[in-house]
């Protein structure tokens, strides 16, 4: 019996070594997969056909001892035919969150390919979903890099790397610096117009990159381009004795309140009106606090009922101050509906309805299976790349995030501001949606208004475009025309 045994044992010992040979060369071959694929394609823009190459790739970022930190994945498209490269704009482009991959601007916006939606963008279309061309995209006159930030999209950290290296206002604008150093190098790039694209909390980082790349890599930008973005978190979030987030939000209130017909007359005069009342009397009542008298609270809130159509009596429950989750709640409850956070034109059905907070967003429902199906397919099937893990649409796992100093509210603004003094060539784009109940582009205007850094004469560098939709108001076919035209035209001027 027992040689009978030995005779079995052998044979297994054998299967396992073996099994772990198959293991390792298994391992070889998931190492030896391809970081860099390429192919050629072509998209009609402008009624003209445009030749590209499409690279999909991981760019390897290291340290000081040439160690590899982390791997960011991207895509670029480089239009083919150009007779001089260096002369050819190319624009990197990034989503926000923080946490999310570049997928929104990529296959929603700017690149050759699209994710269709119906006209408006307010429906789903039924899945599964794929892409088509593009005819708004800007490749016609840039070169496109959509850059996912480490532990977004395809990007993770490499080696002993610890994901906090990266997860952080100042730790990211510097990942992010160095690969925008790397590619601009090995493409030989450095003699082309360059531009920042960012949407979203991307506003932060195009402001920061603008001077970290300057003041680190001597690499001076034509343009910085903020797509619903913002740059001073106050303007987002109240706290107490600080009511500057109120006053912000207002006018985004009357623009949607206005969509949904829950009040009536001209659109800009109403906007203007609102913006005008919040930042004067408004803001003033709402310094006052509880020295606030009972004429004072009841004039008010008749006012901010004409304004945004959410009743007089609920103005003065909530001290005049009704923050942006609960007008989505409010403002077509009898209806039983909650609108979306990222585009205020969205309504879908309230979950709870007796409850005063939305159970969720749907705005975001209504494009996360969408585009998320599209871009995986769109790797995988046309551009023929192998992913090892999941396409992080938009993930947590950069949280806990770093926001810098304690007791401090991050704020790029002066950061924007010494680069716009230190380039005096740099020019900034700023976009704004008016159904945004994530960024409401009243924000971001106040926050350039106090760019006191910025000479007047320089003032004239900063442009304002306006959308109807919301957030990523891209999806709605005029603006998806419209923000074709206007980065078009923003890009030709800088340059």
């Amino acid at each position: 019996m027992i040689k009978f045994s030995r005779f079995i044992l052998l044979p297994i010992f054998l299967i396992n070594l073996l099994s772990a040979e198959e293991k390792k060369a298994e391992a070889g071959k998931e190492q030896e997969k391809p970081t860099t694929v390429t192919a050629q394609d072509s998209v009609t823009i402008d009624g003209q056909k445009i030749d590209y190459r499409v690279t999909a790739a991981t760019l390897k970022l290291k340290n000081e001892k040439g160690k590899d930190q982390a791997s960011i994945f991207h895509v670029a498209y480089e239009r083919l035919g150009v007779k001089s490269r260096s002369e050819r704009p190319v624009v990197f482009c990034f989503n926000g969150g923080p946490g999310s991959s570049a997928v929104w601007l990529h296959l929603g916006g700017v690149g050759p390919r699209l994710v269709p939606s119906t006209e408006d963008g307010l429906k789903t279309l039924p899945p599964p979903h794929g892409v088509i061309e593009n005819p708004h995209s800007i490749l016609d006159v840039a070169d496109l890099v959509f850059i996912d930030p480490v532990s977004t999209g395809y990007s993770r950290v490499e080696g002993e790397t610890k994901r906090t290296e990266f997860h952080g206002v100042e730790e990211d604008i510097k990942s992010v610096g160095d690969f925008i150093r790397r590619w601009v190098t090995e493409n030989d790039r450095w003699a082309s117009p360059k531009f920042l694209l960012g949407e979203s909390y991307g506003g932060i980082r195009a402001a920061g990159l603008s001077e970290h790349l300057q003041s680190r890599y001597g690499m001076s930008l034509n343009g910085s381009i903020l797509l619903s973005s913002l740059l001073d978190y106050r303007t987002l979030v109240s706290g107490p004795g600080d009511d500057l987030s109120s006053a912000v939000f207002l006018p985004a209130f009357t623009s949607v309140a206005h969509f949904h017909k829950k009040i009536t007359g001209d659109r800009a005069q109403l906007f203007q009106e609102a913006r005008d009342y919040a930042f004067g009397d408004y803001y003033a009542l709402l310094l006052k606090g509880t020295t606030l008298t009972e004429t004072e609270m009841a004039t008010a809130s008749e006012k901010l009922s004409k304004l945004t159509g959410i009743p007089a009596a609920i103005w003065q429950e909530n001290n005049l101050r009704i923050s942006p989750s609960r007008f989505r709640k409010e403002l077509l409850r009898s209806e039983g509906k909650t609108l979306g956070r990222f585009d205020a034109r969205v309504a879908w059905p309230s979950v709870h309805k007796q409850d005063d907070y939305p159970d969720y967003d749907p705005s975001y429902d209504l494009v996360y299976g969408a585009f998320s199906t599209a871009m995986n397919d769109y790797l995988s099937r046309d551009l023929k790349w192998e992913g090892h893990h999941p396409y992080e649409i938009l993930t947590r796992k950069v949280h806990p995030w770093n926001w810098g100093r304690k007791n401090a509210i991050v704020n790029v603004s002066g950061k924007l501001a010494t680069a716009m003094r230190q380039n005096p060539d740099l020019k900034v784009l700023v976009m704004c949606g008016y159904a945004d109940l994530a960024t409401p582009p009243t924000g971001v205007i106040q926050s350039v208004n106090q760019l006191f850094e910025v000479p007047a004469e320089r003032r004239k560098d900063i442009k304002y475009t306006w959308y109807e939709a919301g957030h990523m108001f891209y999806l709605n076919q005029p603006d998806l025309e419209k923000m074709r035209k206007d980065l078009v035209d923003f890009i030709k001027e800088s340059r």
